[in-house]
């Protein structure tokens, strides 16, 4: 893992350093017109290359240490309902995602991450040899490509997870394995510790939470994997990359119950001052692999990189026009927004939603 593009992964998290992942990219390229909502399958990689590369970028510069390959939902079955008129393959897909992470990767001391997800295999038919073979063939796609390490990422159910970590163990490089879980646990009822446990007996190097569920929503699950790992005397590195929007309603189906979901979520954003406050609880939870899911932009993973400068010895070149905690107001012409150029005022701000009618909270489907 080392040479030229540095220290790997677990030479950082075992050093204590903190390692700052990406944000999301399938409701931003959605946003932008290049992927389709419901369904967010990834074969922009090949049919919109400058889209995709252009996120990357976005990260890299924000501060980020690891590029996702841009390859959620990239399996033949998914691809397959999913309506892929365009016959575009996985493995186009990969090899083409791994090229276009790697491509940006070079141009700063960043790693790529190899990412898998769930199939609709497992709840089709939860066959554990079907389901392995599809892990096994999109691992073979990232292994031409010598990616650095592999995430399992978005998981519902933990057994899909560990089957996934099993088959990405045999690579021989490392493993991290995200849930899309809360603090219930998993959708067979697992609870989050258990769940880390199982990750952790199955090979991962790395767990804990993405998407789903708000940043300290995610935080308290993490918690609850790190009390489970403690117990059973077992140890891993924590992981966790929340969504990027407020889901105060909790519960164990997350953000696709809200009726906000997909296109009206807007009003829930996290403030770039919400991560502030997500970073630096992950940190103090001992978490430190801090990133984002969907809904996370670049001004998100900036604000991660600026609440925990100090920690990492460096701010990244996004902020050098940016000034931390809205000094550059500083310089505003209306004496009210200069008063703003301090940390305490944007800590202290309980945004409004501007909507006259617009309810507190919302219902979740199926509740």
């Amino acid at each position: 893992m080392m040479g030229s593009r540095g220290k790997g992964i677990l030479e950082r998290l075992n050093a204590g350093e903190v390692v700052v992942g990406d944000g999301g990219y399938v409701l931003q390229l959605e946003r932008r017109g290049y992927v389709k909502a419901g369904h967010w399958t990834p074969e922009a990689a090949v049919e919109h290359p400058e889209a995709v590369r252009q996120l990357h970028r976005e990260f890299l510069r924000a501060g980020a240490n690891v590029l996702q390959t841009f390859t959620f939902y990239c399996s033949e079955d998914k691809l397959e309902i999913s309506g892929n008129v365009t016959n575009i393959t996985g493995a186009q897909i990969n090899e083409a995602a791994c090229d276009l992470a790697r491509e940006v990767a070079n141009e700063g001391d960043t790693l790529v991450a190899g990412a898998v997800s769930q199939t609709p295999c497992y709840l089709n038919s939860q066959n554990e040899t079907e389901v392995k073979a599809i892990f096994k063939k999109q691992m073979d796609d990232f292994l031409k490509k010598d990616i650095d390490f592999f995430i399992a990422e978005f998981f519902r159910y933990v057994e899909e997870a560990a089957w996934a970590v099993e088959v990405l163990k045999t690579s021989g490089k490392p493993v991290g394995a995200t849930l899309c879980i809360s603090p219930e646990g998993d959708m067979s009822g697992v609870p989050p510790g258990e769940c880390a446990v199982r990750l952790v007996k199955a090979g991962a190097d790395i767990v804990g939470v993405n998407c789903h569920l708000d940043p300290l929503t995610c935080i308290r699950t993490v918690k609850l994997m790190k009390e489970g790992l403690e117990k059973a005397g077992l140890k891993a590195h924590l992981m966790i990359q929340p969504f990027g929007f407020h889901t105060p309603e909790c519960n164990l189906g997350g953000y696709v119950d809200l009726p906000e979901y997909p296109f009206a979520l807007e009003p829930r954003v996290v403030t770039r001052w919400d991560v502030h406050k997500y970073a630096r609880e992950a940190y103090n939870a001992g978490i430190r692999y801090i990133g984002g899911c969907c809904g996370f932009e670049a001004y998100h993973i900036r604000a991660i990189s600026e609440e925990l400068a100090a920690e990492r010895g460096f701010l990244p070149p996004a902020s050098e026009k940016h000034g931390l905690w809205g000094a550059g107001l500083q310089m505003h012409t209306k004496p009210w927004v200069r008063a703003r150029a301090r940390r305490e005022y944007w800590e202290n701000l309980l945004p409004a939603s501007g909507r006259p009618t617009c309810p507190s909270m919302a219902k979740p489907d199926g509740e």
